[in-house]
């Protein structure tokens, strides 16, 4: 059994209602970085009713990934960009879906990231995540950018916060917890932080008020 469009926008409006559902339909938001953290964000956002995702990743999908990342084993060696598209479109095909299989660099992210209204920053490198945050603050004026920061380890999840930096920036995570201590990525608090980026791209199209 599959829905049709109408069929699927009645039932995200029943439960959204009406109006936050037309503002996360006219949304266009980009995941930049497939692993652990960017997979489980489109999931979020395609279940959601997100009119439009950017997906953004150079990677293959290694076995290692296996443990926290969205992918099934039959799509081992497959770019991630490729590979999560099909999943997405499995949940509904009525998302619209472009995906680019490069990696961000100051120079194309003017250009591969113009169409977002929100970025979301899921890299695992710090280095990444601040070239992204600083070009997208420094190259658009309007685009906000949801990052991740701290989710390693087994610590309780309840650690795991999202804070508003600066008018269009927002970090989730601990901001504490980092892989290269040896303490590994565990899925269920990886999909807490990822459920954090994607809830705060959520209240912000919604324009709810108070903390995100």
């Amino acid at each position: 059994m599959e829905l049709t469009r109408d069929e699927w926008l009645k039932a995200l409006t029943d439960r959204h209602g009406k109006e936050r559902q037309e503002k996360f339909l006219n949304a266009t938001v980009a995941v930049c970085g497939l692993g652990g953290l960017g997979s489980n964000i489109a999931i979020c956002l395609t279940r959601a009713g997100i009119g439009k995702l950017i997906l953004i990743d150079f990677d293959r999908v290694d076995p290692t990934n296996l443990n926290r990342q969205q992918y099934k084993m039959c799509q081992l060696g497959r770019f991630k960009t490729e590979a999560l598209a099909e999943n997405l479109r499995e949940i509904t095909p009525y998302v619209e879906l472009e995906y680019h299989t490069v990696k961000l660099t100051e120079e194309n992210i003017p250009e591969l990231l113009k169409d977002a209204d929100i970025v979301c920053e899921a890299f695992d490198k710090a280095d990444n995540k601040a070239m992204l945050v600083n070009t997208v603050l420094e190259k658009f004026e309007d685009k906000i950018i949801v990052s991740g920061s701290g989710m390693a380890g087994f610590s309780s999840a309840n650690t795991i916060q999202t804070r508003k930096i600066m008018k269009r920036l927002y970090l989730c995570g601990d901001t504490e917890s980092d892989v290269n201590d040896g303490i590994g990525l565990v899925a269920s608090r990886v999909m807490v932080c990822a459920a954090h980026e994607a809830h705060a791209v959520l209240r912000i199209l919604a324009e709810e008020k108070g903390n995100i």
